[in-house]
């Protein structure tokens, strides 16, 4: 998984030693090493967390070009580094890896080299040449990557608890933390420490302490497919055998199988030797664990099956807070951070799982509610979504607009300011009028943030590296292109060109024939409101009583009753375990 950590100024070489501090403040994150390495020049020092997945004899960074000078830590990884090597005219030498390839690119072509790496990563490049630090991140954000500015200094880390280490920065309750219980954008909720955006680049220059940040990398623009359905098929068809068995590891791995399409297309493209479901006593609702078990059977893998208790969440949920640096509204946060502990416990480094397709193939209930009205997803059988499609069945003066419908789907509390509904009308007039790509572009500024962020941040606490093959850029790009009746043939049947697909690999009609999703939801908000409801209830109470005024209204929110699907409680119990774990001059 690696960490990167670093600090840029006229006078960082006086810093190192506190560059060395924040490399080990996330040494989780690289077991096999963490190291520090100053400029030639001494305007920049960085530090990198090496976990070795491609070449377990390979060298710690971070790298150094001895020529041109060019210091690289690096996050992530490069899938097609040989090829873009070769493409590039490259030599790599025994024992160099995919971040040997970005520093050598680097050095010969500069940020250009951005475009043609396909993968997932956070990398920090100082150039004495130029006098010039460059930070870039991943198109679609995997790996995480924050900074801050402070006296003519900009540091950076992969943890924004590093960053929170190096300087003060009091909390911030962002508007967004009520509505969809993560910040934004690039925002965090810490004051002065930003987000580096998916696809940004930003180049910070010594001498002036200028910054210069732009994307460079968008989906926005693309030519839309003209084929026919058919062939749209075999040409989905090609880059998924193409793309996705590239994503696997050389050695063993483990595949977090919840039953559900997604992650079983996977078990059959990349063969995993382990596949780990989550399952939950008395919760038959939630439980596929029998469908995991017939594809887990039919690739050869040995399957794992957690069983989590309302006791292991209590008692968890300190380790969850401390690892995600703040409050993220992903719903299958404890059953992933579960799942992660039994892989590595197994002593795995490499942990796959099916983040993608819901986003770019219409594969959330709420797609349907848009594209077709709620009755009409009733009508198809969905009428345990009847609580979310009431939303819109009771807006009152007609149908809403897409963007009010969206907005309405999304948001798990108040909206006092209009910030969501801004977000996702800018994500539709950025789709061209396309309403599907307008969802897609809604998804990603808003529900995807924590998806990719909790992925990354509860595997990197095991040390373990996550990754996710259908976020190849070839892959991503042709879905994203796709009309909408390719992605969605009626209100129950998202991902139709996967599910075809999945009948041609031979996948169980149990598997691909389901109009349901489930992933690995929890029963987490009904035990809060049961079992654990007086333990909840001290921990928000404890927590009130010492919170800054701007974080108490969040936390009394989970006080007050709630409904069966209401998330309230979570996300008040989230942000009291999130104030907890903060230092006392931080919260100040």
């Amino acid at each position: 998984m690696c960490g990167l950590a670093g600090l840029a100024g006229a006078d960082a070489v006086r810093h190192h030693t506190t560059v060395a501090a924040m490399g080990l403040a996330q040494h989780h994150r690289g077991p096999d090493g963490t190291r520090h390495l100053t400029s030639t020049d001494g305007r920049a020092v960085l530090s990198m967390n090496t976990l070795l997945i491609v070449d377990t004899t390979a060298q710690p960074g971070p790298y150094q070009d001895p020529a041109s000078g060019v210091v690289l830590t690096f996050n992530g990884e490069i899938y097609n580094y040989r090829q873009a090597a070769a493409g590039w005219g490259i030599q790599l030498e025994a024992g160099e890896t995919d971040a040997h390839l970005v520093l050598r690119a680097w050095v010969k072509l500069g940020p250009g080299c951005l475009a043609g790496l396909d993968g997932m990563f956070a990398v920090a490049a100082y150039d004495p040449r130029e006098g010039r630090l460059f930070l870039a991140r991943d198109r679609l954000g995997e790996k995480p990557l924050y900074w801050r500015l402070d006296g003519g200094r900009l540091a950076f880390a992969s943890e924004v608890t590093t960053l929170t280490g190096y300087g003060t920065a009091p909390l911030v309750v962002r508007p967004e933390m009520l509505s969809i219980e993560t910040p934004t954008g690039v925002d965090t909720p810490f004051q002065g420490i930003q987000l580096l955006p998916p696809a940004g680049l930003l180049a910070f220059e010594i001498a002036t302490g200028s910054l210069v940040q732009r994307t460079w990398w968008q989906l926005e623009g693309l030519e839309p497919w003209q084929g026919d359905y058919r062939t749209a098929l075999a040409r989905f068809s090609t880059l998924l055998a193409e793309s996705v068995p590239l994503r696997a590891p050389g050695s063993d791995f483990a595949l977090l199988l919840s039953g559900g399409l997604d992650s079983s297309v996977l078990a059959y493209l990349m063969r995993p030797q382990v596949c780990v479901t989550v399952r939950y006593q008395g919760q038959d609702r939630l439980d596929e664990s029998a469908t995991a078990a017939v594809v887990a059977r039919d690739v050869g893998a040995e399957l794992v099956v957690i069983e989590p208790t309302a006791a292991d969440f209590a008692r968890c949920l300190p380790e969850i807070m401390h690892a995600l640096d703040y409050p993220m509204g992903n719903a299958a946060t404890f059953s992933e951070h579960m799942a992660y502990r039994a892989i590595a416990e197994r002593g795995l480094r490499v942990v796959v799982g099916g983040l993608g397709p819901d986003e770019f193939l219409m594969g959330y209930v709420r797609h349907a509610l848009v594209l077709f009205g709620p009755q009409a997803v009733l009508d198809a059988g969905l009428e345990a979504y009847r609580p979310l499609a009431s939303k819109l069945l009771n807006a009152a003066g007609g149908p809403l607009d897409p963007a009010e419908a969206i907005v309405k789907l999304i948001l798990r509390g108040s909206d006092p300011d209009g910030c969501m509904r801004e977000v996702v009308a800018d994500a539709l007039r950025r789709a061209g009028g396309d309403l599907a790509r307008g969802l897609t572009l809604a998804d990603l500024a808003t529900a995807w943030r924590p998806l990719v962020m909790t992925s990354d941040k509860l595997a990197s606490a095991f040390a373990l590296e996550r990754r996710s093959p259908f976020l190849a850029r070839d892959l991503v790009e042709f879905c994203y292109r796709l009309p909408v009746e390719h992605k969605i043939g009626d209100p129950a049947a998202g991902k139709r060109i996967l599910r075809d697909a999945a009948k041609a690999l031979g996948i169980p009609p149990e598997v691909w024939g389901s109009r349901d999703k489930l992933g690995f939801a929890s029963p987490v908000p009904s035990w809060l409101t049961g079992p654990l409801e007086p333990w909840a209830t001290a921990q928000i109470s404890a927590a009130l009583d010492q919170a800054p005024r701007s974080l108490r209204p969040l936390l009394a929110g989970g006080l007050r009753p709630g409904g069966r699907f209401d998330r309230t409680r979570m996300q008040s119990l989230m942000a009291a375990a999130w104030f907890n774990d903060q230092p006392v001059e931080t919260a100040a």
